[in-house]
């Protein structure tokens, strides 16, 4: 298992999309902080970058690196080898990329130029949304032996997710809008790991006041200990259970 990982690793490295991956994240984050020195701001125009490119980035680059290594893949299946060993080193390999990009591409300029909870935040949401969606796109590459519909599948997702379910919500919300909300918007958006991601970095800039009431309702309980507890297992859940169910895919398809 480690072995492979190993070879995955450096097989992503050989391919610079890391470095190329780090180096945008770093000029982004550099410029955001000489734009403002407010901790807030950065912190804010950072968090609409991330929860765009980074689902995105995160779910294009693991279709693609899943079909680049198809051919290795089936070589290892060939072997006294594990099946789930031969996935999860993939899998693991992405995500171990793609968090330390977010890492360092964030984080340096954090050092640098100083860091407060909600940019703490930040770096483990993006790190939570890159799993996510790689799980994603390792679920549509499982599933299909078509890259073209794999990516296509998988940008659907990401279009699924960071823009028609945001519209959905403020449907239901303009329409029931003489309703109290607030537990059915809180159950909308736990089903959406990038909404939830999102919410709790708001919660963590205290600007609830500009959401209304349902935002001061969001602030309390994402605040509290069984809000955090609540949020961390739904993000759980949605890391988990894309890549189970891929694995399980991945176990009885006939390559």
């Amino acid at each position: 298992m480690l072995k492979l990982l190993k070879y995955a690793l450096y097989d992503i490295l050989k391919s610079r999309f890391a470095i190329i991956y780090t180096f945008f994240l770093v000029l982004i984050a550099i410029s955001i902080y000489q734009i403002s020195d407010d901790l807030g701001k950065v912190s804010l125009s950072l968090m609409n970058i991330m929860i765009m490119i980074v689902p995105l980035i995160s779910a294009v680059f693991a279709t693609t690196h899943f079909y680049n290594n198809l051919e290795f893949i089936e070589l290892m299946l060939a072997q006294p080898v594990k099946r789930s060993q031969v996935f999860l080193s993939q899998l693991l390999a992405v995500i171990i990329m793609l968090s330390l990009s977010i890492l360092i591409g964030f984080g340096l300029p954090m050092l640098l130029w100083g860091a407060d909870s909600s940019l703490i935040t930040l770096l483990a949401v993006g790190i939570i949304l890159s799993a996510v969606f790689a799980g994603f796109a390792f679920l549509a590459s499982v599933l299909t032996r078509d890259k073209a519909k794999a990516i296509g599948i998988s940008l659907a997702l990401w279009i699924y997710f960071s823009l028609v379910y945001d519209g959905f919500v403020l449907y239901f919300i303009y329409s029931l809008a003489d309703y109290p909300l607030e537990k059915p918007t809180l159950a909308l958006v736990l089903l959406n790991p990038v909404d939830l991601g999102r919410i709790l970095m708001l919660m963590q800039l205290d600007i609830s006041a500009l959401m209304g009431y349902t935002g001061a309702f969001f602030q309390k309980f994402f605040t509290s200990s069984m809000g955090w507890l609540t949020a961390s297992f739904a993000l759980m859940i949605w890391m988990l259970v894309p890549n189970l169910i891929a694995m399980r895919v991945f176990k009885k398809r006939d390559f």
